[in-house]
Parts: C-alpha cells; structure tokens; sequence
C-alpha cells in the first residue's frame, strides 16, 4: 500500500535541513543526534529517489519528442 502521506521533495528537503542545523548546532545529545542522523539519511535516500524519478520522466518525454538528450545548463550559451 502506497503510504497517503507521502510528504513532497520541498518537505523533505526542508526538513533534511532543519536536521543539519540541529546536528550542526551541537546542542543535541548522542542519542538524539544518532536518531536525527537516521532519519536525514532516511530523508536523503527519498529526495535522491524523487529526483531520479523525475529525471527518468524527464528522459522519457525527450525520447518521445525525438530529440537527442538532455542537455546541462552549464553546456547552453548564454
């Protein structure tokens, strides 16, 4: 079953940041900053996940409109 209250990548991200400043401020004791660790490498592995799904997505409508590849920003004349 799909879990209803899956939180979007801005959530995740927001709240993956908001563990590294708790984990960055130092205030945290050893046990919550090991609980806190877990659940930003939780936070983590489901922003990369979300991203590479949309990067799959993005890949599959390249593919279906004929063009080449995707092509970095970096890699585009200004």
């Amino acid at each position: 079953m799909a879990n209803p209250t899956k939180n979007s990548f801005e959530d995740d991200l927001t709240a993956l940041e908001n563990i590294v400043e708790q984990l960055e401020s130092g205030e945290l004791s050893l046990d919550d900053a090991m609980k806190a660790f877990e659940s930003g490498v939780k936070l983590t592995n489901q922003c990369q996940k979300t991203l590479a799904d949309a990067q799959q997505k993005v890949q599959v409508l390249v593919d279906k409109n004929g063009l080449e590849s995707l092509q970095d920003l970096d890699d585009q004349e200004a």
